[in-house]
């Protein structure tokens, strides 16, 4: 049986900038094998790009519920986009 591989947009609102949240995000993100991207938004929420198997994909979603500790977590948009064949995992911004 093989995993799918998906591709999630997410935007995580709270308090999630000025706490670590793109670093712990990268880190969450390299240890569950899920590439993509994480940037911080003008509107102060946190905007996340994420490909990968679906199951560590849905890990990753699921961690984004809680984040980091040092952040609070209001609210969490997803939606799922086509594929796209990231590599790696960067922080954009």
């Amino acid at each position: 049986m093989s995993d799918q591989t998906i591709h999630v947009h997410a935007v995580v609102k709270g308090i999630v900038q000025g706490v670590g949240f793109r670093y712990f995000t990268q880190a969450k993100a390299q240890q569950l094998g899920v590439s993509g991207t994480v940037a911080n938004r003008y509107d102060g929420s946190v905007e996340c790009e994420l490909e990968g198997p679906a199951h560590a994909v849905n890990a990753m979603v699921e961690w984004l519920h809680d984040g980091p500790s040092s952040a609070t977590v209001t609210g969490l948009h997803t939606n799922e986009r086509d594929v796209v064949g990231l590599s790696g995992f960067e922080i954009t911004g």
